[in-house]
């Protein structure tokens, strides 16, 4: 071992090397000192909670100074749980949110504005689907980002439109009807040749398909008694007086998928969740008789709503660049399509559509065509409330209840009401 250069006596009459020599043993030291790991909490709703495990211990693997605590919530205590939160000043660092309330959290400053994020990761936004991007691109800013997409097509039995003379789903209304027709007659001979899903999408969907804004005044007045959204609820009430469509909410048919399978429901309008029913309820006879088509427009091919997920970053977070390496996470291509091999849920954005597993599934093409042509909802915190009303003017309308155009014009008036706070306030105050 080599001699010390310096004497003690040196060393101690020399306060600025000791003083070097410390501050170079502390940095030393402090090299080999663990780094504090981040702490993110994560909210996932429904299915979706229960499969992603896998996913974020790939996720914490590759960022090893952070951890995930995961909490599953049901989607029926959802909404109310993160209005709870934020009410209680306990919301989570990253979140699912469905897309329709995205506008109210973000109404309520509750948000990280993304931008600056995803130009900094120059993120491909192109790549992702324009319908389900918009969803997340407010008045104020970006809000969110797209985790998976669903939308509404058709699904039908591919052996009873072959029975009607038809090989491929017609584009237009006039045709569709025509098809519709010939379904209910001999030779197939079904019960109804189209079931509707029991909600809002359908009457709002074939607006959307007339060009309605459904809303105007910036979002600040119904727009129901607009002759495009007039002519939307007159087809679908004619539907069902045609008795093509069985009335919503009636018995007139039974288990949608068992009817299906018996051939007595020709084709039904629904999303991505009743692709997996059909492969667990169909028998293995019927495993390649039923496919999936876009939506028909009023004069060709017809756009639809653009729903699904997305995640968002709560402003009370502490950890902003976890947070927001979290979310980027699930962005990557190759996440979201493991993420589509645990759920099933449909990938935004047109890369992860190329790959092998997708491409080769012939019953989800009308998926892939239709995701082209899909349109965001009005973008306000008050849509959940307005789609209600808008079912229940819809089913007033096709049992006869009400005429078409006091419906509408009720239904204007409770829009309007709706609206009212919107319309004395520009923002929602925390």
């Amino acid at each position: 071992m080599g001699d010390w250069p310096y004497s003690r006596a040196a060393y101690s009459q020399a306060p600025l090397v000791r003083a070097v020599v410390l501050f170079c043993l502390a940095g030393i030291a402090a090299c080999h000192e663990p780094e504090q790991t981040v702490q993110l909490t994560f909210w996932a709703f429904g299915r979706e909670g229960a499969q992603v495990a896998p996913l974020l211990e790939s996720f914490e693997a590759a960022h090893p100074g952070i951890q995930v605590s995961l909490q599953q919530i049901p989607w029926s205590a959802a909404y109310e749980k993160l209005v709870t939160a934020y009410v209680g000043g306990q919301l989570p660092d990253v979140a699912q949110i469905g897309n329709s309330w995205l506008p109210q959290f973000a109404a309520l400053q509750a948000l990280v504005e993304l931008t600056p994020w995803v130009v900094r990761d120059r993120l491909d936004t192109a790549d992702y689907f324009s319908g389900i991007w918009a969803t997340n691109r407010l008045p104020q800013g970006l809000y969110g980002l797209p985790w998976y997409v669903d939308t509404r097509v058709l699904f039908y039995r591919t052996d009873l439109l072959k029975q009607a003379g038809y090989a491929t789903m017609p584009q237009t209304w006039a045709g569709w009807e025509r098809l519709l027709h010939r379904l209910v007659a001999p030779p197939v001979n079904a019960r109804f040749a189209l079931a509707l899903l029991p909600d809002w999408s359908p009457v709002v969907i074939l607006g959307l398909q007339q060009g309605a804004t459904l809303l105007g005044g910036n979002g600040r007045y119904g727009n129901f008694r607009d002759e495009r959204f007039r002519r939307a609820l007159a087809f679908y009430v004619h539907l069902v007086d045609a008795r093509l469509v069985p009335r919503s909410g009636a018995t007139q048919l039974g288990n949608l998928y068992h009817e299906f399978a018996r051939g007595q429901l020709a084709m039904f309008w629904s999303g991505p969740w009743s692709v997996g029913e059909l492969r667990a309820r169909l028998p293995d006879s019927l495993a390649l008789r039923w496919a999936t088509a876009p939506l028909p427009g009023p004069e060709g091919p017809g756009v639809s709503l653009a729903g699904g997920s997305s995640l968002v970053i709560f402003r009370n977070t502490r950890n902003l660049e976890a947070a927001w390496a979290l979310v980027r996470f699930w962005a990557q291509p190759e996440v979201q399509l493991q993420f589509y091999r645990l759920t099933g849920n449909l990938p935004p954005r047109r890369s992860v559509w190329q790959q092998a597993i997708l491409q080769r599934d012939q019953q989800l093409e009308g998926f892939w065509q239709q995701l082209e042509r899909i349109e965001p909802l009005p973008a306000v915190p008050e849509w959940e409330a307005i789609a209600a009303r808008i079912h229940y003017y819809a089913e007033a309308t096709a049992s006869g209840l009400l005429g078409l155009d006091e419906a509408l014009a009720r239904l204007d008036q409770e829009v309007d009401r709706i609206l009212e706070k919107r319309r004395r306030i520009a923002t929602v105050p925390r």
